[in-house]
């Protein structure tokens, strides 16, 4: 045993002073603006709202649907549950990565029992005496080991690091995803309840439209055509509010799948109020580097890139295995521990490949390939990380200058129809002039409605691009829980 012990610490000491062949992982830069292109001319929704929430950015939005629905999402959306199992995956693999670098050790045990005879095969001289049984045993322990000279299992645990640390970016992005997906989905379902109430309005004022009409017609101061034409319009309006009811269904059952329930689980009431319209901090575009989930993908996917030319650039070096086995061995099986049955037995296997037609040479270029495509990608995620957020930025900008003017649209159609239905009671224009100015009004009232809805959901998707109050740090401490596994 003092042999082996010995030789397991010059192994250990070989191991501690070997090198890891292949590069180590730098980070590379990508150019960043010092502000967004969009931010000078961007005006927040409404400037005295508080900050976005962080983590639980749905908050701001001041909507109590949202806020019961949004915390299921990480915990029942079936979408997540498979990134968070992937993610579990990961990690025990950097468990089995890990072992590698320890040495294997295992015991094995035996015991037989054998009848032998004498070699006379004749009945007459055969006897129980002449034939014995004999049994034998052997208790062995064994060590097997493979010290890492090269680094090719660090390096391989590394990679099993960074990919698991990308599959819990991916975790994290998936549950951002399907956030801000229900909370697209909740804001979709509002404005529709908003639309509801507008056209339920609106049929209310054509039917007494379609009242003074039909009495004026019985009086015989309007043209038939004026009732048929006041009836038509009442009808639209119904068929349209009806219509509504296929959307709101499709936005419930949608809103049941995101948080894991089945569609007949969930009912939700008619709601009279739209989501608050929140201030969202930007912040530099530097912060995205840390504040996006697919950018951190990228960045990790790219440090195993990395560490995986490490790999492949040890398969140029020899491979060393040590295996040292000590036990004992007897026959008879009694006495088996005895001294004097210890057996033991020390080995050490080097091997190296000497010509392989290229093939480690291919497998070193295909591994740096790879790592400057995951380059590539990443800087692709940051380039289009700064598209998303500009796009936002120049949507809410321009969306809001929009919304003041669609406010004036709606004041002066609102005021046109009252005009015109009175001076259609007076009688001085006919209920057709009237009619288009109703409809004028409503074209304008929705119109204004589909502006606050756009506006909620550029809201969002800008919380979104911007991480959701993620932050890359996240992947630190979940790796740190990692490693005291």
């Amino acid at each position: 045993m003092k042999t082996l012990n010995t030789v397991l610490a010059a192994s250990l000491a070989l191991l501690l002073g070997g090198c890891m062949v292949g590069p180590d992982y730098h980070r590379p830069q990508v150019s960043m603006p010092k502000q967004y292109k969009e931010l000078p001319g961007w005006t927040a929704a409404s400037p005295e709202a508080d900050a976005t929430p962080k983590g639980d950015w749905w908050k701001a939005f001041n909507d109590p649907l949202l806020n019961q629905l949004e915390p299921s999402v990480s915990v029942s959306n079936q979408t997540v549950l498979q990134a968070y199992a992937n993610y579990q995956e990961a990690l025990a693999n950097v468990q089995v990565a890990r072992a590698s670098l320890f040495p294997t050790l295992g015991i094995t045990g035996s015991a037989n029992k054998q009848r032998s005879g004498n070699g006379n095969s004749s009945f007459a001289s055969t006897s129980l005496s002449r034939h014995a049984v004999s049994t034998s045993g052997a208790l062995e322990g064994s060590v097997s080991w493979a010290p890492d000279l090269w680094g090719k299992v660090r390096r391989s645990v590394e990679q099993s690091k960074a990919t698991a640390q990308a599959s819990r970016a991916t975790l994290a992005n998936a549950t951002l995803s399907e956030q801000v997906a229900l909370a697209d989905a909740v804001i979709e379902l509002r404005i529709t309840d908003a639309d509801v109430d507008l056209l339920q309005k609106t049929v209310d004022a054509y039917t007494e439209s379609l009242r003074v009409v039909e009495n004026q017609g019985a009086a015989g101061t309007t043209a038939p055509s004026d009732v048929i034409t006041a009836r038509t319009q009442l009808e639209s309006a119904k068929a349209s509010l009806l219509q509504l009811g296929i959307a709101r269904a499709q936005y419930v059952h949608a809103i049941a799948v995101l948080v894991g329930k089945n569609p007949e689980d969930l009912d939700i009431a008619h709601g009279t109020n739209l989501p608050a319209l929140p201030t969202v901090p930007v912040g530099l575009p530097s912060t995205l580097l840390q504040r996006r989930p697919d950018i951190a993908i990228a960045e990790r996917q790219m440090a195993a890139q990395n560490a995986a030319i490490g790999v492949a650039v040890a398969a140029y070096y020899p491979d060393l295995t040590l295996s040292a086995a000590d036990g004992f061995s007897q026959a008879p099986l009694a006495g088996l521990l005895h001294v004097a049955n210890h057996v033991w037995s020390l080995g050490a296997d080097a091997s190296e490949t000497v010509f392989d037609f290229g093939a480690r040479h291919g497998q070193v270029a295909a591994a740096r390939a790879a790592y400057e495509g995951a380059v590539a990608n990443y800087r692709g995620a940051v380039l289009t990380a700064l598209e998303d957020v500009e796009n936002d930025l120049s949507n809410l900008r321009i969306l809001a200058q929009q919304a003041q003017v669609q406010e004036a649209v709606v004041r002066d159609a609102t005021q046109g129809a009252q005009i015109a239905l009175n001076e259609y009671q007076a009688g001085t224009v006919d209920y057709t002039t009237a009619a288009t100015a109703q409809a004028t009004q409503l074209s304008a009232e929705q119109n204004a409605l589909s502006l606050t809805q756009q506006r909620l959901l550029d809201t969002v998707s800008l919380i979104g691009d911007m991480g959701g109050g993620w932050s890359a740090e996240q992947l630190d401490a979940s790796q740190a829980s990692t490693n005291h596994r």
